[in-house]
C-alpha cells in the first residue's frame, strides 16, 4: 500500500474533486490518496464523490485552515470475457 498526495490548496470547487478523480483512476486497490485543500466545500464534495464511485474515505482532518482528506482507492473489478 502506497500513500499518494494531491495539493489542491487554493483550488475552488470542482477542481479538488476533479484532481482526485484524475489521480485515483490509476491507483491500485488499497492505495491511499491524501488530498490537501482549503475549499470547505471539499468536506462534502469529495466524500460524496467517493460514495458514488465506491472509494472509501479513511480520514478527514481540519487544521490551520487546511483540510486533509484521505481516501482508499477501490477499483471496480472488470469481469473477464
Amino acid at each position: 500500500m502506497i500513500t499518494h498526495q494531491i495539493d489542491a490548496r487554493f483550488m475552488l470547487c470542482p477542481l479538488p474533486v476533479i484532481r482526485t478523480q484524475d489521480m485515483i483512476k490509476d491507483l491500485p486497490t488499497g492505495d491511499l490518496l491524501e488530498i490537501t485543500c482549503t475549499d470547505p466545500g471539499a468536506l462534502h464534495d469529495i466524500p460524496a464523490w467517493c460514495r458514488v464511485h465506491g472509494h472509501e474515505v479513511v480520514d478527514t482532518l481540519e487544521q490551520d485552515n487546511e483540510i486533509i482528506i484521505t481516501v482508499r482507492a477501490i477499483q471496480e473489478e472488470v469481469p473477464e470475457k
